[in-house]
Parts: structure tokens; C-alpha cells; sequence
């Protein structure tokens, strides 16, 4: 099931989509949203940032062709950092590249929405902790996370986190396809199933630093073939059985 953040008339609502038509909750599906029998016709054009986190936990070097093209060993444990939730970006928006970096780069990643709360859960018991899956882009100003040293101004500006263009419920986090586009050329295609560590594991090491609230998003980490974006650039994450987060790229 696709699950969308759409305008309506009375301001943003989820909604899940059938086909062209959207049913609308009274509320968050990840906090027991139900039908209240109202449906409109929708288009990916209205569509909104389909997440409300309290927080958004990424994964670096979690593909180890990308750990190598960056020129860093594998970890032997996941690498944890965190994206604000003020770097929010919906479907249709703009990646704004900030004047203090001269090299801003896209990491196409699959991303997970949580919905039950999560504190120290089995990873057996991980996936039952999971609402459904996205699109996303860990967006990165490479110079300064290499001149930080830490991520926190790199990965944190504003637009720097991309999610959409819905959630899927139905998918499989061990086999799916992730490819990146930039102005319609292939930077990256590849699989979660090279990933290092699995959503399972994920979900469960991350709950045992932190909880995991209802609507938290967890960022997997990025296949190889990052690289750099331009003013102008149009972008396009896509991951096979969720759909394509569409962007643009400015100033």
C-alpha cells in the first residue's frame, strides 16, 4: 500500500493512494490513522514530504564499494549520524546548494519509516517495527564533511534530505534496486542486497542507542557512483517497487 502526504483544499493530509484516487486519514498512518470516508483525485504534482519525524538516523559506509570510493575502510559496526528534520524535502522540491560548500553530492538510499516504537527490539523481531519504505537522498556537501571531519554541517542544510515521493508498505529491503539520475544520466544503480548491514540490523542497533518513535526514518546508506550537483540539474532517486522521488537542483 502507498501511503502519500497530499494537499487538499484544508491544508495537508495522508492519505493512501489507490490508483488515481487518494483515501484520506484523520490523522498519521504510523500513529493508527484511519479512513474517514472522504477520497479525491490526486497527482504526484501536489504530493508533500510524506514523513514527520522526530528525528532521521542515517547509516554511512554502509555498501562497501562506497566506503572504498570515498577511501574508508568497512566498518565493523554501523556508522551512525543524524539529519535534522528542518532538512526536510519533498517530492518536486529544490536541492538548494548553500554558498559555503563548493562541492555538494547526492547518495541515493532507501529510507525506512518506523511505526511502533522501538526500544532495544531483537533484530528477529525488528521488521514488525517498520511501517513501510521510501526514497531518499542523503544530500552531502562533501568539502566540508572532509574539512569537519563530523557530518552534522554537512549532511544537516536545509533541503539536504529528500524523501518521497509516497511510503510503500509492500517491499522487500534485502532486494531492491536503487538508482540515482542527474539530468537524466545514471550516476548510481545498485542493490540492497550489498548492503553491509540489513534493515533488521539496523532497525535493532539503532533502537538500542536511541528509541525509535512512531514516524522516525532511518537513512540506509548509499550505493557507489556518488557525485557531484549543479545549479540546474534535475534529480531522480529511484528504487524499484516503491517509484521515483523527482527533484530539481538551485541556488
Amino acid at each position: 500500500m502507498r501511503t502519500a502526504n497530499v494537499r487538499t483544499a484544508g491544508g495537508p493530509r495522508f492519505a493512501h493512494l489507490h490508483g488515481d484516487s487518494a483515501s484520506l486519514l484523520d490523522r498519521a498512518p504510523w500513529l493508527g490513522g484511519k479512513p474517514t470516508g472522504e477520497a479525491l483525485a490526486w497527482t504526484e504534482d501536489p504530493l508533500l514530504c510524506p514523513v514527520s519525524p522526530s528525528k532521521v538516523v542515517c547509516i554511512g559506509r554502509n555498501y562497501a564499494a562506497h566506503a572504498k570510493e570515498l577511501g574508508h575502510d568497512v566498518p565493523a559496526e554501523p556508522l551512525l549520524f543524524l539529519k535534522p528534520p528542518s532538512a526536510l524535502l519533498g517530492p518536486g522540491g529544490t536541492v538548494l546548494l548553500p554558498p559555503e560548500s563548493a562541492r555538494v553530492e547526492h547518495e541515493a538510499e532507501l529510507a525506512v519509516v518506523i511505526g511502533a516504537r522501538a526500544r532495544r527490539v531483537a533484530e528477529a523481531d525488528a521488521l514488525a517495527h517498520v511501517f513501510g519504505y521510501a526514497c531518499a537522498c542523503d544530500v552531502t556537501a562533501r568539502d566540508l564533511q572532509r574539512k569537519d571531519v563530523q557530518f552534522t554541517r554537512a549532511k544537516g542544510f536545509d533541503t539536504f534530505c529528500p524523501i518521497g515521493p509516497w511510503i510503500e508498505t509492500d517491499l522487500d529491503p534485502a532486494r531492491a534496486r536503487i538508482r540515482c539520475r542527474v539530468s537524466g544520466a545514471t550516476r548510481q544503480d545498485g542493490t540492497t542486497a550489498h548492503m553491509i548491514f540489513s534493515v533488521p540490523t539496523l532497525v535493532s542497533y539503532v533502537s538500542h542507542m536511541m528509541t525509535l518513535e512512531p514516524g522516525d526514518v532511518i537513512l540506509t546508506g548509499t550505493p557507489e557512483g556518488v557525485g557531484p550537483l549543479s545549479s540546474g540539474d534535475s534529480l531522480e532517486i529511484e528504487i524499484d517497487g516503491i517509484g521515483v522521488l523527482r527533484l530539481s537542483v538551485g541556488t
